[in-house]
């Protein structure tokens, strides 16, 4: 695929010609077939094979982004997250639509917390297919790109980020101790796995005494 002897929308050969070709067992060939999958290398089409999706390294620069909440109550601020409800729903018009599913989905509601008192509220919205569980520790402690990774089998590629201001309803104002129809900050994203699929959508409703920071590092 570097080399350009398999371009973009070429179908690679069979795990059986694989395997009389570098003369190595099926396992091995469908680990690497696997990995180059997860790395956005091959998709798989079911019923038609195994495709090259990207013959050749993005060209560009490469940034790592980081989204941060910083409160600001000054030092020697203790802050926590918590799981608040986890479920099985069934997806509104919008998840569908962000998600490309008409499935069942898992729903994780988290709060934020500084010094016990509330300051955002966020929603994660993942397919079952990912196979993906969470616990309330992974959710206290582990960043849901990680958990994607790690317990779902999927590489994060890409993420899209969005950000709008939008006045409270009920139910998040009674969350964040605040008051329905105040304006708050919502900062919504969806994450794309290798292959080009949509995998999880989070949205983060951030209340007061909170700003934002992103962080851009240039990937050597």
């Amino acid at each position: 695929m570097e080399n350009g002897e398999w371009p973009a929308g070429t179908q690679i050969p069979t795990e059986d010609d694989l395997c009389k070709t570098y003369d190595v067992s099926k396992v091995t060939v469908r680990e690497a077939i696997q990995e180059l999958v997860r790395e956005g290398y091959l998709r798989r089409q079911q019923g038609k094979g195994t495709f090259v999706l990207y013959s050749v390294p993005h060209l560009g620069l490469s940034m790592r982004t980081r989204l941060t909440d910083v409160v600001q109550y000054g030092e020697g601020v203790t802050v926590r997250k918590e799981a608040l409800e986890k479920k099985v729903i069934k997806p509104s018009e919008e998840i569908k639509a962000i998600l490309s599913t008409e499935e069942d989905i898992h729903y994780v509601l988290s709060g934020k917390y500084a010094d016990g008192k509330p300051y955002a509220i966020e929603e994660l919205f993942f397919p079952i297919f990912t196979l993906l569980t969470v616990n309330d520790e992974d959710i206290r402690n582990k960043s849901f790109p990680d958990l994607i990774e790690e317990k779902g089998g999927k590489k994060i590629s890409r993420v899209v980020q969005t950000f709008e201001v939008d006045v409270l309803k009920q139910a998040y104002a009674l969350r964040l101790a605040m008051t329905e129809g105040s304006p708050a900050l919502i900062v919504g994203r969806i994450f794309f796995s290798s292959d080009g699929s949509p995998v999880a959508y989070s949205k983060c409703i951030l209340g007061k005494n909170v700003r934002v920071r992103i962080d851009f590092d240039k990937i050597k």
